[in-house]
């Protein structure tokens, strides 16, 4: 097996991912002039130009860039495979970053039966933004809106985030309407971090929008479910996550007009993760379709 010098490697890896010898080295605990070193050393060792000067700083040659290409991957891999070998051997914890939306509903009321299921694995949920990726370096899985296209990465599809509106049947009835009678432009629409989604709404249906379309605005969706459930207004929610609420009557589903159609919540893990988080990720799949499949249109 003909391999590079593996610090060279290491050197030229970090250089063409951040285009700076300075960064590279920061990030490698080395002075400018040793990462300078290292490259010279491996585009001898190749007698390839993988690198040229480019204003301030450097551009990657066309050999350069098949190189980066072909062991940007590999590297990554070991890296992985090195950081999974180091932690203990026998799991017995992992560690699950979700949003509260998908946490309040869904993971925290059926930790009860992975852990009937599982018994010596703990569960340590942490709380996770919507805009937060991946991190395998804090995280074992991450249950978030959107799924990671990185490499070394696996996005599970858990729910659509199609959006309807909904309303609680004491809405309805103090404001004198029936499901299939709601004037959307009287309602009193509730509103998640901006009025976007709603204007978005009526572009869509044939409906009269408000004007101006107004109504309170919640940064947290979970205040949003509870101000729609005790009866506040009109609200538009995915519908997949808000099922169980749906089933028990809850909340109302008032029109087939929907947004958001082709966005979803998922799970993310590392491609390459260990037994039991594969386990979890099992387990919380079958959860999460055990009132029928999720849909994507």
């Amino acid at each position: 097996m003909q391999l590079p010098p593996l610090n060279a490697l290491r050197a030229f890896e970090a250089t063409a991912r951040l285009m700076s010898l300075s960064k590279a080295g920061d990030e490698l605990h080395v002075t400018h002039a040793a990462i300078s070193h290292q490259l010279k050393h491996l585009e001898a060792w190749l007698g390839r130009k993988l690198l040229q000067k480019s204003g301030r700083g450097v551009a990657l040659t066309p050999a350069g860039s098949e190189y980066y290409l072909a062991i940007s991957g590999s590297l990554a891999a070991i890296a992985h495979a090195t950081g999974n070998m180091r932690r203990d051997h026998n799991m017995r914890s992992i560690t699950v970053g979700c949003i509260p939306s998908i946490a309040s509903r869904w993971l925290v009321p059926a930790l009860p039966s992975f852990r009937e299921s599982d018994p010596e694995l703990d569960v340590r949920i942490v709380y996770a933004k919507a805009e937060e990726r991946f991190d395998d370096e804090s995280l074992d899985a991450l249950i978030t809106m959107g799924e990671d296209p990185s490499g070394g990465r696996e996005s599970r599809l858990l729910f659509s985030r199609r959006n309807q509106p909904v309303a609680s049947l004491h809405y309805l009835a103090k404001r004198n309407w029936t499901v299939d009678n709601v004037s959307f432009a009287a309602a009193d629409l509730l509103h998640d971090e901006s009025v976007d989604g709603w204007k978005e709404w009526f572009r869509k249906s044939d409906a009269k929008p408000p004007e101006p379309v107004r109504g309170p605005i919640f940064q947290d969706f979970n205040i949003l479910a509870t101000a729609v459930i005790a009866g506040h207004g009109v609200a538009l929610c995915p519908v997949e996550v808000f099922r169980r609420e749906i089933d028990r009557g809850d909340l109302v589903v008032l029109s087939d007009i929907s947004t958001a159609e082709t966005q979803g919540y998922y799970l993310i893990t590392s491609s390459w993760a260990k037994k039991p988080v594969r386990r979890f990720t099992e387990w919380f799949m079958k959860e999460c379709r055990s009132a029928g499949p999720p849909v994507m249109e």
